[in-house]
């Protein structure tokens, strides 16, 4: 039987993520409210929401948890080949909106997407509070793909992603993990495993190893505010920092 959240205390605590169903994998809660208060809550303790259009707002925390570290990103050879080209550059924070719209995109015809307008209109508003956070990648002025998610502590918590030219999105992730690897991040949230995220050095672990971990980096200091440095967009090249620690494979 869900946990029922009241939609007027914000404040509330989740249930033990132990509680979650394991069919569906990880669904914990229901109802309550996006607030940010709310939102940060639930980050922290590995609960995010995710429900699609009509229904009532739905909170999950899966196990395993798919988890990358900032340092171990795999980068492939024709991914790096990619990088070199100079053809894409990257920015950080410098339009949110722009990159959280695409995502609410469906991948296909027949597809709907679980980022409706109360998602979009609630990340926004932990963005404004510097809390929510996006990855722009360009490519001759034109925005070519891009992420956001949601950064807590030394956790960043991944959202979604999404590519209008082919390796814009993987771009987006060699500039996040290698800005985080500078800025001291230890772990990135990837929610659920997919082969793609595989490939890109993503590994599952138990749901409780995953709780210890927020335990210990999601407390302060954070890096909130704009993480927008105001300089022009520049080419992403070996060496600028954006692959630092990453490995080739």
């Amino acid at each position: 039987m869900l946990y029922l959240l009241d939609p007027r205390n914000s404040q509330a605590p989740f249930p033990s993520v132990e509680m979650a169903e394991r069919e569906p994998d990880g669904l914990l809660a229901m109802g309550g409210d996006l607030s940010a208060t709310r939102l940060i809550n639930a980050y922290r303790r590995g609960i995010f929401p995710w429900f699609g259009a009509g229904d009532p707002i739905l909170w999950w925390s899966p196990d395993p948890r798919t988890v990358l570290l900032p340092d171990r990103l795999r980068i492939s050879r024709t991914l790096r080949k990619t990088l070199r080209g100079g053809r894409f550059e990257a920015t950080m924070d410098r339009d949110f909106d722009a990159v959280i719209t695409a995502c609410a995109q469906p991948r296909a015809a027949s597809d709907d997407t679980w980022l409706v307008p109360e998602m979009i209109a609630a990340y926004g508003r932990l963005h404004r509070r510097g809390v929510a956070h996006s990855v722009e990648v360009w490519r001759d002025g034109a925005l070519a793909g891009g992420l956001y998610g949601v950064a807590i502590g030394r956790v960043f918590f991944g959202e979604s992603m999404f590519t209008r030219v082919s390796d814009a999105s993987k771009v987006a992730l060699v500039h996040l993990c290698g800005k985080l690897s500078q800025w001291g991040f230890r772990l990135i949230d990837c929610q659920v495993l997919t082969a793609h995220l595989i490939r890109l050095g993503a590994e599952p672990i138990p749901r409780a190893d995953f709780i210890r971990l927020l335990d210990r980096w999601c407390s302060p200091p954070d890096r909130r505010g704009s993480w927008d440095d105001g300089r022009t967009a520049s080419p992403l090249v070996p060496g600028d920092g954006s692959l630092t620690g990453a490995v080739e494979s």
